[in-house]
């Protein structure tokens, strides 16, 4: 087991010298502020924060946990101090060889060391921040996992979706779109007119986090995923009002029934999106009622606010490997990395090159798998594609723009996408085209290419291995 809870990879980090304690900041704007500042940094921190205006001292907030591709190798299990493509490389074959995990059910739960039941629930004792200047309000749920089960199946679902705190006992759940598996299975329950049950988690481990953001299929639990990340189980309780497996470690639990949007609701957002912009307006969205609370002593929420690029939720980019996964799939050989930037807008591909047309092949499949992002490049295998300087040299000096460029039309977007208009999105028309920037030396005069005067990525990271904490200053 790599970490017990969140407080274990707290610990974690903070021996690796990554966190940063932060006392006396404001909810309002003041602790989204400073982690969007954190997050900019080269360094970029995890932030604890403590000695909140207006609450008792130990009602902690962290934020920004895997933001880094340290920090995310950390959550993985894997080594931190593998370059960031080489990190990727690892996560993408330790997943070919996860094995789900069934959770296990223990009768001690940390979260039930307190409760709050009925009229005493009051969401307004803990420090929710409102994160973004223009958000509709506070969020408590820019990190949770939100707990349903399928009526029909029993398949537990416990994906990310966003939590308003709108009064002491109600908050909104908002699933982005209806195919969401959430959206699904509470559809299910207001079918047959009844409210849905529903926990809201608070404060669980990265792996739980991480498992949250993945796109896994109907009838696979994020429970089981997280188990096998961890090589252990996920240890669970059920909620004492829902019945709801519950993880016994998270920090703090919210548990109620969700109601039919035919019934009342409230309006949710607007809300900072990972674009880095506002992309929908506020909206009627069904309610929550909060029926019980329960929290750890001293309990510590995990925020992780999406910010504007290139600050993302990981360090790891997860789709890229997807990517990577599908060039594989299809017979692309030779692929040496893949990796994204700009919060997953632009994505590179790194290959060596083996025949004429090679780069094309690889950079339409990977446009056709590419979400919402509009630009695409390909690079050879001399250069490292998590690099956003050294694929910048490739496409300033290796592409033609009037030999190395194709647009691709009605490509894969979302109504998320800020660029497109709100009379496009009215009539439902959510694509855009893709760029495609061939930044690879010529294959026809390859041989011919000014050779460069750098050393290999090798090169490098063996003088880095020996010279580093020399010259960064570590010894």
């Amino acid at each position: 087991m790599i970490y017990k809870d969140l407080r274990g990879f707290i610990a974690e980090v903070e021996k690796v010298d990554t966190l940063r304690h932060v006392r006396g900041a404001q909810t309002h704007l003041e602790i989204g502020g400073i982690t969007e500042v954190a997050a900019g940094l080269p360094e970029c921190p995890a932030l604890l924060f403590d000695e909140i205006p207006g609450f008792p001292r130990g009602f902690r907030i962290f934020t920004n946990p895997v933001n880094t591709p340290q920090r995310a190798a950390l959550a993985l299990g894997l080594d931190p101090k593998l370059a960031p493509i080489d990190a990727l490389k690892a996560w993408m074959e330790k997943r070919k060889k996860l094995t789900a995990r069934e959770p296990v059910f223990v009768k001690h739960a940390a979260f039930l060391e307190n409760s709050d039941v009925g009229d005493e629930v009051d969401l307004g004792k803990f420090p929710v921040p409102v994160w973004h200047q223009k958000d509709g309000g506070p969020y408590i749920g820019s990190g949770s996992i939100v707990v349903m089960r399928d009526p029909d199946t029993n398949w537990i679902n416990a994906s990310i979706y966003r939590v308003q705190v709108h009064e002491k006992n109600r908050v909104t759940v908002q699933f982005d779109h209806p195919g969401r598996h959430g959206a699904i299975i509470a559809k299910k329950y207001w079918d047959r007119g009844e409210p849905c049950p529903i926990a809201v988690v608070n404060g669980e481990d990265p792996a739980l986090f991480i498992a949250g953001f993945e796109s896994l299929p109907a009838g696979f639990s994020e429970l089981n995923f997280a188990g096998a990340i961890k090589e252990a189980p996920v240890e669970l309780c059920p909620g004492p009002r829902t019945g709801l497996p519950i993880p016994v470690h998270a920090e703090i639990i919210l548990e109620g029934l969700f109601h039919p949007a035919t019934g009342e609701t409230l309006m949710e957002g607007p809300f900072g999106e990972f674009t880095g912009y506002y992309a929908s307006e506020r909206r009627p969205l069904p309610v929550m009622q909060v029926e019980a609370i329960h929290y750890r002593n001293n309990p510590i929420l995990l925020g992780s606010p999406p910010l504007k690029p290139p600050r993302h939720h990981c360090g790891l980019p997860f789709r890229a490997g997807g990517i990577w996964s599908n060039l594989d799939n299809s017979g692309i050989t030779d692929i040496s990395g893949v990796w994204q930037h700009v919060s997953s807008l632009m994505t590179v591909v790194a290959l060596k090159q083996r025949y004429d047309g090679h780069a094309k092949r690889a950079a339409l499949v990977a446009a056709g798998n590419a979400y919402m992002g509009r630009l695409v490049v390909v690079v050879d295998d001399d250069i490292d594609p998590s690099n956003l300087n050294d694929v910048m040299w490739a496409i300033a000096t290796r592409s033609e723009p009037s030999e190395s460029v194709d647009i691709i039309r009605n490509g894969w977007s979302s109504g998320l996408d800020p660029r497109i208009s709100p009379a496009d999105k009215d009539r439902g028309i959510t694509s855009h085209s893709k760029l495609i920037i061939n930044a690879c030396r010529p294959y026809a005069w390859l041989d011919q290419f000014a050779p460069t005067t750098a050393m290999s990525r090798s090169e490098a990271r063996a003088i880095e291995a020996k010279w580093l904490p020399v010259i960064s200053g570590r010894v």
